[in-house]
């Protein structure tokens, strides 16, 4: 159990580093991690992810928000949006087959990573490490109250995605943000994560009500997530905007098709 554990946690740094600069909870690789290498049930890894994702999330939006890159007025209003529906996404999935479950999240994420990628085809090149710390953070565009009810609006549909398939939200929410609301990719990340903490916690209130929680496990993961995170969250300014968009769609892409053959019964 304590080598388990263990491993667990240094795991769960790598997911916090992929948090932390792209945005997501880390449940795109934990749902599958929990279910795969752990040998976990579908609604156990789903369950675990979302009470994982809650400490992952606050660590790297802290950072965030003393790097300032982030928008913390935008995150909230998506994590309000979000928080108003998570815990339908968790009712819905516990009447739905895992096999739905996992495909849904595959088109979803895949859809994601198509968009993601032609916006980092459209991005300007730039040497990774050539901006420095000290380069200047990019502003966001004026927040309108229209943009802010848009916000909530994806914060909503995230909500559910994130408590049907144990996921963040930022999968939705990062390539939305960029394509609807006009945010650099740089300040995305963080806002993300604020939006994550907040949508997050009804839907995991509500699974470990319905006792589908795996404590243990998820507190193993959250020793590496959490300082995984902070890291993360500090080299999003040593990363040019292009790289980034690129491997955030690299990232979600590779979620979705090992989604895909999980339920196709190809990795077991």
């Amino acid at each position: 159990m304590v080598g388990t554990f263990a491993i667990m946690a240094l795991i769960g740094i790598v997911i916090g580093l992929f948090s932390g600069m792209l945005g997501i909870g880390g449940g795109m690789v934990m749902v599958p991690l929990f279910r795969l290498v752990f040998g976990m049930s579908a609604v156990g890894s789903t369950a675990t992810s979302l009470f994982t994702i809650i400490p992952t999330s606050v660590s790297g939006a802290i950072s965030h928000a003393r790097a300032k890159t982030c928008v913390p007025k935008l995150g909230i209003a998506l994590g309000v949006g979000g928080a108003c529906t998570s815990w339908l996404g968790v009712w819905l999935a516990q009447l739905s087959p895992g096999w739905l479950v996992m495909l849904a999240a595959a088109a979803v994420i895949t859809y994601s990573g198509i968009t993601m990628f032609r916006k980092a085809l459209k991005a300007p090149k730039q040497s990774i490490g050539s901006a420095g710390a000290n380069a200047p953070v990019p502003k966001p565009p004026a927040l309108s109250s229209k943009k802010l009810l848009a916000a909530a609006g994806i914060g909503m549909l995230a909500g559910v995605a994130s408590g049907y398939v144990g996921l963040g939200g930022g999968f939705i929410m990062v390539p939305l943000m960029v394509a609807m609301l006009d945010m650099p990719m740089k300040l995305t990340s963080g806002t993300s994560l604020i939006a994550v903490m907040i949508l997050a916690f009804p839907a995991t209130v509500m699974q470990c009500v319905l006792g589908n929680v795996e404590y243990l496990a998820g507190i193993a993961m959250a020793c590496g997530t959490i300082p995984g995170a902070i890291i993360g969250a500090k080299l999003v300014r040593y990363v040019p905007e292009r790289t980034l968009r690129f491997v955030f769609a690299l990232f979600i892409t590779i979620a979705a098709i090992l989604l895909v053959l999980k339920e196709a019964g190809m990795l077991g």
